[in-house]
């Protein structure tokens, strides 16, 4: 059950904290500005040491003048007085200052604006009882409250190893701003110390965002002049839009555009007959970033630091192309990125003489440092605790009662079970929530939403574009594309991957173990490595995908020419462009993620493919790829039928590990990029595929991963296993590997041959 709060209202807490964290945060606040207070004394302390007119009465009267310094120079430098606090004089003070912080020497001030973080920290806790009993995420915050850096780095490397990446932001995610504000205050660089007063006595919230990070810092990465293009939904999508307007209708349009690049402004004739207007903005996509939309990490981060930012420019632009009349209501809702590129406009107050903006509601956006320019606009913002997303304003989460930037807000700062990163930042996940556990937070906005519930009378959905950047994948993804029909639906080829993680590992087999696997292609000749057939295990992490993201596991056999086979022929195919080489895989066995690309697999590419859960993990040369048993239990086509449910219902198996790839990829050189050549087959022909790539990957002579199946007959039921284990490749190391950690590729549809 989720918890929220809203500005007006206290916190509650559903593990009986409520009282002890508001206590403990209104404590933080009376600290935080007792140390405010104590910078501003050693400011003048300072500030008078080095005035001319001290050294000037000091000549005059030397036994007073120099008594008085000696005294300001103990009040600033022991720790009885205001620590080592010479570094607010600035000049060459200042630096004497900055010397001394590096060497370790800590000030009055930021000794307590530290506890005023721990205090907050320590509320944070009372709300989160999780965190407290989490032992990875204690030796963290002890390491970080103690100013023990390599600790606090182990304690973060050994979390992120215990909770994978995802789960370790989203465990930080509640604690996010006031660890990052305790280790800037507490190390030893004195360049950093503003970001950590910022958070700490909520400046953060008042000016531009804490990170140093400001537009110009990006100007090289996101030079995107904005363009908008109207384009058109197709029928399925046209009906899935709501038809009255309503808070839950705008979020599930929003969710329905995805984060390709699209936006929607919609016309509502409300209740008393007036029409109004709403416009409503999806987040960014995952992944790397796209050069041909806004919508990416990029962007996000653009749009959080410049209120000009492309994103933003794209809006006004098809604002701009609809024609919204001068002077109309308009409401905006937006998650994500969205929310904060439709806070840029809230907050220009040119764009608020134009139109009347009335409401505005973000879901899952850092907005807290941002304010309308309109005074009248209503503002609903909602967040996950867990999200790590909304700290970026640095605010921090469940601290709404230690800094109210906006008390006029209405405010949904809630816990929720979805813990992991980013799930709990998709717009899905927050739709969930406020349909099942915020109830009083739904009605409460659409009741503040009640003038543009009406009827929608016209629909009209934008595409954003960074007119200055090439398209996505270009040159590569530069092709024409061919609509295709499926047994999972449509489908484009050539399949275009964007954005993937692939490694291809080699073994070396005994012939006679890869004959079999070949038995229906006779006329296939194995490529030799000396008296043993070499053989390619390759997984995918498919993150941005014509497709549709998914996961890939394959298993094939290297072959010769299919007509004539020379020895080597793959080692001489190498030299050769791919369409005119004639060697390649021949695809035995694949595991992927998805209906669609089990589909595709199928009859596009003629390769065995069958549904599986399959995790593919490449971090910091680290290969993780674990294969677990089929969320259907559904035969494929050349299986035969299971006679009895699984243990978990019709037609479901109960999940367990069967295979794991793991291990240390090794030292590498890099390598160019190398097309491939694909067989694989159907009833009556074989299905030749080419794929082509761009990049460059790495060659790993000595790696150190092995592969291991599960014992027990379990694990024999999935062909992809029953291969490997034929193969004898159960424990084995792979020969050498080729990895690509940003990988892209294209690839068409296969051709057939007659054999």
């Amino acid at each position: 059950m989720a918890s929220q709060h809203h500005a007006g209202a206290a916190h509650p807490d559903g593990h009986g904290g409520a009282g002890t964290a508001q206590l403990l945060r209104e404590v933080a606040l009376e600290v935080s500005r007792s140390a405010r207070d104590v910078l501003g004394a050693s400011t003048r302390a300072a500030a008078v040491l080095t005035s001319p007119r001290l050294a000037r009465s000091s000549v005059r009267h030397p036994r007073s003048g120099m008594a008085a310094q000696w005294a300001l120079v103990r009040a600033l430098t022991r720790d009885t007085g205001l620590g080592f606090a010479v570094g607010a004089a600035g000049g060459a003070l200042g630096r004497m200052g900055q010397a001394g912080e590096i060497c370790g020497r800590e000030s009055l001030a930021n000794r307590v604006a530290v506890t005023s973080l721990r205090l907050r920290a320590a509320a944070v806790l009372t709300e989160h009882p999780e965190l407290g009993r989490d032992a990875g995420m204690r030796r963290l915050m002890d390491a970080v409250a103690a100013d023990r850096d390599v600790d606090a780095l182990r304690a973060l490397r050994a979390l992120l190893k215990d909770k994978g990446a995802e789960r370790a932001m989203s465990t930080l995610a509640p604690l996010f701003a006031e660890l990052s504000a305790i280790r800037a205050l507490l190390d030893e660089n004195p360049l950093n110390d503003e970001v950590g007063w910022q958070i700490a006595t909520g400046e953060a919230l008042h000016a531009d965002p804490w990170f140093g990070i400001s537009a110009r810092h990006l100007a090289a990465f996101d030079d995107g002049e904005g363009a908008a293009v109207p384009v058109t939904l197709d029928e399925e999508d046209r009906r899935s839009l709501a038809e009255r307007g309503s808070l839950m209708g705008f979020l599930h349009n929003i969710d329905l555009l995805r984060t390709d690049g699209r936006i929607l402004i919609q016309d509502v004739r409300g209740p008393d007959g007036v029409l109004r207007h709403v416009l409503q903005a999806p987040g960014m996509a995952p992944g790397k970033p796209r050069n041909d939309s806004p919508q990416d990490f990029v962007g996000a981060w653009s749009n959080l630091f410049d209120p000009e930012s492309p994103y933003t420019r794209g809006i006004l632009l098809a604002i701009d192309e609809y024609g919204l009349p001068e002077g109309a209501d308009l409401a905006m809702i937006g998650h994500s990125e969205g929310g904060i590129a439709l806070m840029n406009l809230a907050q220009n107050s040119e764009f608020c003489r134009r139109f009347r903006v009335t409401h505005v509601v973000a879901v899952g956006s850092p907005i807290d440092n941002k304010r309308p320019a309109d005074p009248r606009t209503w503002v609903a913002s909602v967040t996950n605790q867990h999200d790590l997303v909304p700290t970026l304003d640095g605010r921090g989460a469940g601290s709404g009662t230690v800094f109210t930037p906006h008390p006029d807000w209405y405010e949904v700062d809630y816990i929720d079970a979805s813990h992991d990163f980013p799930l709990c930042h998709s717009l899905g996940t927050y739709i969930d929530n406020l349909e099942a556990d915020l109830p009083e937070a739904r009605r409460d906005i659409d009741d503040a939403l009640t003038p543009y519930r009406g009827q929608v009378v016209r629909s009209q959905v934008y595409q954003l574009k960074d007119r200055a950047n090439p398209p996505q994948g270009y040159p590569l993804m530069a092709v024409p594309v061919t609509p295709v029909a499926t047994t999972a639906g449509p489908a484009e080829v050539p399949v275009r991957y964007y954005d993937s993680t692939a490694v291809v590992a080699f073994f070396a087999v005994a012939p006679t173990a890869a004959a079999p696997l070949l038995s229906d292609a006779s006329w296939m000749t194995p490529t030799r490595f000396g008296r043993r057939v070499l053989v390619a295990l390759s997984v995918y992490e498919h993150r941005c995908v014509s497709l549709g993201a998914y996961n890939e596991m394959s298993l094939a056999v290297l072959v010769n020419d299919l007509w004539r086979p020379r020895p080597y022929d793959v080692v001489r195919d190498l030299l050769r462009r791919a369409d005119t080489r004639r060697a390649g895989r021949q695809v035995t066995a694949l595991a992927v993620t998805t209906p669609e690309a089990e589909a595709v697999s199928r009859e596009l590419w003629g390769q065995p493919a069958r549904r599986a859960l399959l995790d593919v993990r490449l971090t910091a040369n680290r290969l993780r790829a674990t294969l677990t048993e089929p969320l259907l239990t559904e035969p494929a086509r050349d299986e035969p039928a299971a006679t009895e449910a699984g243990p978990t219902g019709p037609g479901l198996a109960e999940p367990g590990p069967l295979l794991d790839f793991s291990g240390d990829l090794g030292p590498y050189v890099t390598a160019p990029r190398v097309d491939s050549v694909l067989y694989g087959r159907t009833a009556d022909a074989t299905l030749r595929t080419l794929v082509h790539c761009a990049g460059r990957q790495r060659f790993h002579a000595a790696p150190r991963l092995r592969l291991r199946c599960a014992p027990g007959p379990a694990a024999d039921e999935h062909p992809l296993l029953r291969q490997i284990r034929a193969l004898g490749l159960d424990g084995a190391r792979p020969l050498f590997v080729l990895s690509s950690p940003v990988h892209q590729a294209r690839r068409g549809a296969g051709a057939p041959l007659p054999r």
